[in-house]
């Protein structure tokens, strides 16, 4: 039965020379019966007579059509085919290219790369793969930093591998790669990609049912930059409406192929057996544990534990790799990038380093809009909030600048004011604000300690200066007032020193007869006597009246 007969694939595509008067990129595709090709291609020479691109794909369709296959050993054969023609006909210039190809037998797919004109597949409106350049731009991303923008990098266009390569021509073939009804598949030269990011083309999947609508679509978000020089440009898309379904007879086939393999392996010996259910029991465990580390990466995502989601999808991820699942690998890695990305903006942001936080903020919305908008809210919301934390990191500024300055009371109101509008807006450097509110009121209630502290002290001092005046009553009341401020302070042995104070000036106040014969201190404090009252005689005087 014909596989092509019993799938729908549709394609339409684009290729236009832009601002020049020639278009150097080349597209074609030959459906057959059980195997398909397209090929899009980008011409780099100056050559004004022979279109290299258009001379690689004729190349490569030529020794398809005389022997049509899926293997990778064939994609390889077409591909030193076109190679070996472009050198041939390097003859005033040399012939270079860079090309993508893929090749499905309906059902599933291959691709090749020779430089940087690429393949993305879409399925569910998620990019789930993109085909690698082979560009120095595409190394220094591999080696040093994946968040580098590769459409923009200055070495996007210095390949490492292309059509017409002098020596040592390796193009890269992928695995199979299974399709599913549904899935979108966009070829594209760089004339294309450098304009148009991934994240609008899933955007323009939203808004178009058919290849035609889809790639006319492409074409005016990529005119829509009003470039002053557009490059050559080709967009191709396959829209794989149905796969090719397996006939049961076809089924029948392999579950006896298997069958027979099973015989064999009994045969050999039963620990074999035993291994491969132990395998099998072993991956079941594996895509639990991946589909409950995500499960719960995306509860700590939700309620804003960011570094617990990160360990989370960290796990599933390795879990994923473990299973040979490229699907939730790469769902699992986004998920984990953008949620890095978000603990890295919110720490720029405490930083005060507002560009960088924006910029992390931005791409972990631009990634997100790949995988159905994860993280939309919490991007958006930080971004819309960034004035804010300006302010906010302002606030913060004038409170360290007064506290500096020992203005306590003015640092206080400013930090204040500050963590308010951060618990508005769930700011992530509100616990160091509120530290800071805790610093400064320690630091106001150590001085208004040390104000009681003072005001204590010459209290008592005003009680010893009345004590030795003999005014008791009012160092009584002197000694009271600073003995109230010594234990609101805390200070015991002041409390205890001003207890014994106010005993002595008590006694001196109301003294005990006893205490008045016996206390020197108590008769200097009684007036002189220096003659009898009232003029009333001495007793010797009576005397002497008596003689």
């Amino acid at each position: 039965m014909m596989r092509k007969e019993n799938s729908d694939f549709k394609t339409s595509f684009l290729s236009e020379a832009g601002s020049f008067m020639q278009n150097k990129d080349y597209f074609a595709y030959a459906e057959l019966d059980d195997v398909a090709c397209w090929v899009a291609v980008k011409g780099l020479d100056s050559d004004q007579e022979i279109n290299s691109a258009e001379l690689a794909v004729k190349g490569i369709l030529e020794k398809f059509m005389e022997k049509p296959s899926m293997s990778r050993r064939a994609i390889k054969k077409y591909l030193k085919n076109a190679q070996a023609i472009m050198q041939a006909q390097s003859l005033r210039v040399r012939l270079k290219a860079s090309i993508v190809m893929v090749v499905s037998d309906y059902s599933k797919m291959i691709v090749a790369v020779a430089g940087n004109s690429r393949l993305y597949h879409f399925r569910n409106g998620t990019l789930t793969y993109k085909s690698t350049d082979q560009s120095l731009a595409q190394e220094i991303v591999n080696s040093r930093d994946r968040s580098l923008d590769i459409s923009q990098h200055e070495e996007r266009s210095n390949l490492l591998n292309y059509l017409g390569k002098p020596n040592d021509f390796t193009p890269f073939i992928s695995k199979k790669m299974k399709l599913i009804d549904g899935d979108v598949l966009v070829l594209s030269t760089a004339g294309f990609w450098e304009d148009v990011s991934e994240i609008e083309m899933a955007d323009a999947l939203e808004e178009t049912k058919d290849p035609e609508q889809y790639t006319d679509l492409l074409e005016e978000v990529l005119l829509s930059r009003q470039r002053k020089v557009v490059n050559n440009y080709t967009i191709a898309a396959i829209f794989v409406n149905k796969v090719y379904q397996e006939t049961n007879k076809k089924k029948m086939k392999y579950i006896k192929m298997i069958a027979a393999a099973l015989v064999v392996t009994l045969v050999v010996g039963g620990s074999t057996i035993f291994y491969q259910a132990k395998q099998a029991k072993k991956m079941a465990e594996l895509t639990i544990e991946m589909k409950d580390h995500e499960k719960s990466g995306n509860l700590y995502f939700q309620d804003g534990n960011y570094d617990k989601a990160l360990l989370e999808y960290s796990e599933g991820r390795n879990a994923a790799k473990k299973l040979k699942d490229p699907i939730h690998r790469n769902l699992l890695a986004k998920k984990l990038r953008i949620t890095d990305l978000i603990i890295n903006g919110d720490k720029s942001a405490e930083a005060g380093k507002f560009t960088e936080a924006l910029e992390q903020y931005e791409k972990a919305k631009k990634e997100g809009k790949l995988i159905k908008n994860f993280g939309k809210e919490v991007t958006e919301q930080r971004i819309a909030n960034m004035d804010t934390i300006v302010q906010i990191a302002e606030t913060v500024k004038d409170g360290d600048f007064q506290f500096d300055a020992e203005d306590y009371n003015g640092a206080l109101g400013n930090y204040q004011k500050a963590r308010k509008k951060s618990l508005a807006i769930s700011f992530t450097g509100e616990p160091q604000i509120k530290t800071k509110i805790e610093e400064t009121e320690a630091k106001i209630a150590e001085l208004k300690k040390a104000q009681k502290e003072l005001q204590a002290e010459g209290l008592e001092k005003n009680g010893d200066q009345s004590y030795a005046r003999l005014d008791y009553e009012k160092a009584i009341e002197s000694y009271t007032l600073a003995q109230e401020i010594y234990q609101e302070t805390e200070l015991i042995a002041k409390v205890l020193g001003l207890e014994r104070k106010i005993m002595n000036a008590n006694d001196k106040l109301n003294p005990t007869p006893q205490a008045a014969t016996s206390d020197p201190s108590f008769e200097a404090a009684l007036p002189m006597e220096t003659g009898p009252a009232s003029g009333e005689p001495s007793d010797a005087e009576v005397m002497k009246e008596g003689k």
